[in-house]
């Protein structure tokens, strides 16, 4: 909303006066595009924006954003933006980190914010490696992957983040890819829209230590092939006539469907009861399915801080008691 006070901004005014110091090419600057570009849609007022971020590459963010900011310790953004929220709820309160900060060491925070529904909107860069240390495999690289930390080919399983945020109890989530530039900023339009937390997933290039992570999804000669364009409404249908489709079998699984059988695709409720269908399509092969983008799952739930909120305002309602009546409240022993 825009007042005589509050002038339109701009997506240049969102942009700080600091220089933008990332590896030329890194997809982090199609991030940072987009976020400029969503919050000058929703007329974002500078002052009651707060964007938190970890330890990365990515966690440089507050730095080139003109709203306030705090770049804040390894993997517990978070936290920090949980506190930010529940002091101020009236702000608007976004986290900004990488896969190996919030898969790993800030995995139990990614959780418990998940959990806890605080509204926060918090943006995942994942390009499958550390960048900032150089090129170690993440918690999301996948097995086998030869990297200074690996040289013999990581032995770990990898994490699926969108069925891990499914499965902590996630309201809003959702993926983006950072060339998709307009789907990507209107997927942080929506994000901003939720009362909850809201996740987004962003598949990001790093093209210095893990340089076309994602060519095999991203690349133009493929990419109508593997990306699956997830509508509210709308059939599970992919392919440049969107010929081809998802559907389930007996036990859920997904299969693909084609000519005949292509009216059996899977029509996509992105508010659904049960979170199998999201689950269903974040666990996925991505070698034999295409890789899904938008929102799996989107639902209402009351608030972390507004449970808070209502908390101390009962609080505050109580009777007040004397000094030497709350000393004395509940158990009490006298020690001789």
């Amino acid at each position: 909303m825009t007042t005589s006070e509050h002038p339109p901004l701009a997506k240049k005014d969102y942009k700080s006066d600091q220089e933008v110091r990332w590896c030329p090419g890194c997809g982090d600057y199609s991030i940072l595009n987009a976020v400029q570009g969503a919050f000058a849609k929703l007329q974002k007022q500078l002052h009651q924006t707060v964007i938190i971020s970890g330890i990365g590459c990515s966690s440089r963010f507050p730095y080139y954003m003109e709203t306030f900011g705090f770049h804040t310790i390894h993997g517990r953004a978070p936290a920090i933006a949980t506190g930010v929220k529940v002091a101020n709820p009236e702000l608007d309160v976004w986290v900004v980190t990488g896969d190996g900060d919030a898969m790993s060491i800030g995995g139990n925070h990614f959780i418990h914010a998940m959990r806890r529904n605080v509204g926060l909107r918090i943006l995942m860069f994942n390009n499958r490696i550390y960048g900032l240390t150089k090129g170690q495999f993440s918690p999301t690289s996948e097995q086998g992957k030869v990297t200074k930390s690996s040289p013999l080919g990581s032995v770990d399983y990898p994490f699926a983040p969108i069925a891990l945020a499914l499965g902590a109890g996630g309201t809003f989530v959702a993926r983006g890819i950072d060339i998709l530039g307009a789907h990507l900023e209107e997927t942080i339009v929506r994000a901003s829209g939720h009362q909850g937390t809201a996740y987004v997933e962003i598949y990001q290039n790093c093209n210095i230590f893990n340089d076309g992570a994602y060519k095999a999804t991203t690349d133009k000669e493929v990419r109508d092939q593997r990306i699956l364009y997830l509508q509210h409404g709308q059939p599970l249908l992919f392919g440049a006539n969107k010929d081809r489709g998802i559907a389930f079998d007996s036990h859920f699984q997904p299969c693909l469907v084609s000519g005949p059988d292509l009216g059996k695709a899977f029509v996509w409720d992105e508010t659904s009861e049960s979170p199998a269908p999201a689950m269903a399509l974040a666990t996925m092969s991505e070698a034999e399915f295409p890789v899904p983008v938008g929102v799996f799952r989107r639902r209402e739930k009351p608030t972390f801080e507004a449970g808070v909120v209502q908390q101390m305002a009962a609080a505050k309602a109580r009777k007040q008691e004397s000094l030497h009546d709350l000393l004395h409240a509940g158990e009490v022993w006298h020690v001789n």
